[in-house]
């Protein structure tokens, strides 16, 4: 459901808490809570936890907090990793509404505000996310005012995600109603990679989803020592990880047997022909075959225990040097069909995801 905007309740102003995990960010984190204690239209508190940080960000923290009465800090003896400390920072959360913002990362303008207003006026609504821009040094200007909401049942936002089989939502940009939160609980420490992923599934099991379109709802800092950067960086690793999340939730929903099965059967599939259209660009680049490869074939073999039909699979056959290649011009159809979606498919996809937000 696409709604107009609406301003906030006369006198109602939402109390956000926003949790910022560091680990030698330090150099950062000026700009970060800076970016939280400016938004407007929202009464935001900064917790601060940093995880035995090296590089002097813990007195950095605290000179910032010295500064603001809204800013805290809580200092580790011992580095504990960013699962647990995501989840000491949200338990101790008591606001309407929450964030977890990473010390490289930055807020817009008056994100908080536009979030909070759309949940103000859909109290089903457990979620809200909305367009984050990546930059490596400074954020392009976005534009202030809000195009429209979006506003989905759980339910169909759930089967959207696992009809695309790959997140939508970095994590700067979700805002998330407190209560909600505690009600799912936290980050799965078994998902080291994906536990975003499989929470804002888990909130969507509970609780409808909203998107505020147009402007930017989060700056996400792109550097050298990201976590997407230094610790996941092949396709192989990343289905890996995203199908452990997938079967998390599945476990877990509310959701019926019945639409669960459906569920896996549809995020399996796209995920399969995501590893072969993987490896047929790979191919077509290169036709040597390497390990990931070999392994990300061997996955989408798995996933699809009939990927002989599909599309994806007869274009990796034609474009690769895969032993079982055979060149019958019959399959040639197929194998365009297969070639328009490997080029093509991911085009649509992110048309789709910067536009509507799925």
């Amino acid at each position: 459901m696409v709604s107009p905007i609406r301003s906030c309740p006369s006198g109602r102003i939402p109390h956000v808490a926003v949790v910022v995990p560091c680990y030698n960010y330090g150099r950062y984190l000026g700009d970060c809570v800076s970016s939280v204690t400016r938004q407007r239209g929202v009464s935001a508190t900064v917790h601060i936890i940093d995880d035995a940080s090296t590089d002097g960000s813990i007195r950095i923290a605290e000179e910032l907090a010295d500064r603001n009465r809204n800013v805290s800090v809580t200092e580790h003896d011992k580095n504990i990793g960013h699962i647990e400390t995501y989840n000491e920072g949200l338990r101790q959360v008591d606001s309407d509404y929450l964030v977890l913002l990473s010390a490289d990362d930055i807020l817009p303008p008056g994100s908080l505000a536009r979030a909070t207003s759309l949940m103000e006026h859909h109290p089903a609504v457990g979620l809200t996310y909305g367009h984050p821009q990546a930059f490596t040094e400074l954020p392009a200007p976005s534009p202030a005012r809000a195009r429209s909401w979006s506003v989905w049942h759980g339910g169909k936002w759930i089967d959207m995600q696992f009809r695309r089989a790959l997140g939508i939502i970095s994590s700067p940009e979700a805002v998330v109603r407190t209560s909600v939160q505690h009600r799912v609980g936290y980050y799965n420490p078994d998902l080291p990679h994906s536990a975003d992923l499989e929470m804002w599934l888990r909130i969507a099991d509970v609780a409808s989803v909203g998107r505020v379109n147009g402007p930017d709802q989060a700056y996400r800092r792109i550097h050298d020592m990201s976590m997407m950067t230094t610790n996941y960086g092949t396709l192989l690793r990343d289905l890996v990880e995203r199908r452990k999340a997938y079967d998390s939730f599945l476990q877990r929903s509310l959701l019926p047997e019945e639409i669960r099965s459906e569920l896996k059967r549809k995020v399996y599939l796209r995920m399969s022909d995501e590893a072969f259209e993987w490896a047929a660009e790979v191919a077509s680049r290169d036709r040597s075959t390497t390990a990931d490869v070999a392994e990300a074939v061997e996955l989408a073999r798995q996933l699809n225990p009939g990927y002989r039909s599909s599309y994806a699979y007869r274009d990796y056959v034609w474009t690769s040097a895969a032993p079982e290649a055979g060149k019958d011009v019959r399959e040639i159809p197929a194998v365009i069909a297969g070639r328009i979606t490997r080029t093509l498919g991911p085009r649509v996809r992110w048309r789709r995801w910067r536009r509507f937000g799925y």
